[in-house]
């Protein structure tokens, strides 16, 4: 996959989403609270810049300020599944900020050929990423005991 044709962000009615690079990260720390997934994101993009664009993305509104990171983890496998995840801030929440930003991913995910399907797992007492899975038209495909896990296909 060439690098070069990714975009650098995904604009949606209320967000900007960018892919998150050292340079984002170096200017968003102390100022925003980032998960351990970033970091590790970031060092295993230093080894494949392939990986550029599946990984975090950081959520903006349009003020600047960031919203919440979400992304992917990891490229797509052989059978074109790639996996998605989503956190917002407190005070985003309940506002439809995640479904928005989920459904820009998830367009820009299918874009590309080799992807088929997008998953997602949740607690099965998350109600709110529930109903956000839900709005984008995810079926639940297994439960374990405390996870619903859950697929959209290409062409929903």
């Amino acid at each position: 996959m060439n690098t070069n044709s990714l975009p650098k962000e995904i604009q949606t009615e209320r967000l900007k989403l960018v892919p998150i690079t050292e340079e984002l990260y170096r200017n968003l720390y102390g100022s925003y609270e980032m998960g351990a997934h970033i970091s590790l994101h970031l060092d295993d993009l230093k080894q494949d810049q392939r990986l550029y664009g599946w990984g975090a993305w950081i959520a903006f509104d349009k003020s600047g300020a960031p919203v919440g990171d979400m992304g992917f983890k990891g490229r797509p496998d052989k059978a074109g599944k790639v996996e998605i995840g989503y956190g917002v801030k407190e005070f985003y929440q309940g506002k439809g900020y995640a479904t928005e930003g989920v459904q820009g991913l998830i367009d820009w995910a299918f874009s590309f050929p080799e992807v088929r399907e997008v998953t997602a797992e949740c607690y099965e007492d998350n109600m709110p990423s529930i109903r956000v899975l839900e709005k984008l038209g995810f079926e639940r495909t297994a439960q374990s005991k405390e996870l619903v896990f859950w697929r959209l296909r290409d062409g929903y």
